[in-house]
C-alpha cells in the first residue's frame, strides 16, 4: 500500500503545469510539499492566499503566515494575501482549475461527503469545502481506502451528510487511483505495487471497472 507521504506525491505528479490548486486539510495539505519548484502550479487557500509554497522548516516559522488549516505555510515568488471574500469569489466564479479534498465517503456518481459523520453530539460545520466542491472546475479526493474499521469509503451511496452531488472525478487512495466516470462508476486506473484488482475490490462498496 502507499502511504500517506507516497499519496499526496502521486496526486502532485498529475497536477498540470500552469493550474490554480486549492488543497484541503489533511493529506491534500502535504501535496504541497511535492510539487516540484520548476513547475508552475499556483496553490490556493481559502484564507486569503495565492501561490503558497511547502511547509516551512521548523526553524523558519512565521506564525502569521498560515492556510486556512491554521497550518504554517511558506510564500512563493510572486504570492499574494487578500481578503477571504476575495478568496472565495474566485471559488464561486470558476476560477480555481482543481481542488484537492480530503472525505469520509466518495460515491460511484461523484458525491462527496467530507465534513460530517453524525456519530457524536459535536456540531462540525462544512466551512469552504461546500463552495470548492461546487466551484471548483474540478475535484480530486486523496483519502485512506477504508476507515480505521475497515468499512469501505467508496460507495454506492454515501451514507452520511454530502457536501456535493456529482463533484468528484478522480480519488486516490492508498490502494489505488480510481476515476469518477459518469455512466460507469469507479474505473480503476492504477493499483498500488503488490496489491491485484481483486484486493482492492473486496475493500470497496462498490463495483470496479476497467478500461480493459
Amino acid at each position: 500500500m502507499w502511504n500517506r507521504t507516497q499519496m499526496a506525491a502521486r496526486v502532485a505528479q498529475d497536477i498540470p503545469e500552469g493550474w490554480f490548486v486549492n488543497l484541503g486539510i489533511g493529506i491534500p495539505t502535504t501535496v504541497a510539499d511535492h510539487v516540484p519548484a520548476e513547475r508552475e502550479v499556483i496553490l490556493h487557500s481559502e484564507n486569503g492566499i495565492l501561490g503558497m509554497g511547502p511547509a516551512p522548516a521548523k526553524d523558519a516559522v512565521n506564525a502569521w503566515l498560515v492556510n486556512a488549516g491554521k497550518q504554517p505555510v511558506t510564500l512563493r515568488p510572486g504570492g499574494s494575501f487578500f481578503h477571504h471574500a476575495d478568496s472565495f469569489g474566485m471559488i464561486r466564479g470558476g476560477h480555481i482549475d482543481l481542488c484537492v479534498l480530503g472525505a469520509f465517503e466518495v460515491a460511484e456518481g461523484g458525491d462527496i461527503a467530507n465534513w460530517a459523520t453524525s456519530e457524536n453530539d459535536s456540531a462540525p460545520a462544512v466551512g469552504g469545502a461546500m463552495d470548492l466542491a461546487a466551484g471548483a472546475k474540478r475535484v480530486w479526493v486523496t483519502m485512506e481506502h477504508t476507515t480505521k474499521d475497515g468499512a469501505p469509503k467508496l460507495v454506492e451511496r454515501c451514507s452520511y451528510p454530502l457536501t456535493a452531488t456529482g463533484a468528484v472525478q478522480r480519488v486516490y487512495t492508498n490502494l489505488a487511483v480510481v476515476e469518477v466516470v459518469p455512466g460507469r462508476g469507479f474505473v480503476v486506473k492504477e493499483i498500488a505495487p503488490g496489491l491485484s484488482l481483486a484486493d482492492v475490490q473486496a475493500k470497496t462498496g462498490a463495483r470496479l471497472h476497467t478500461d480493459g
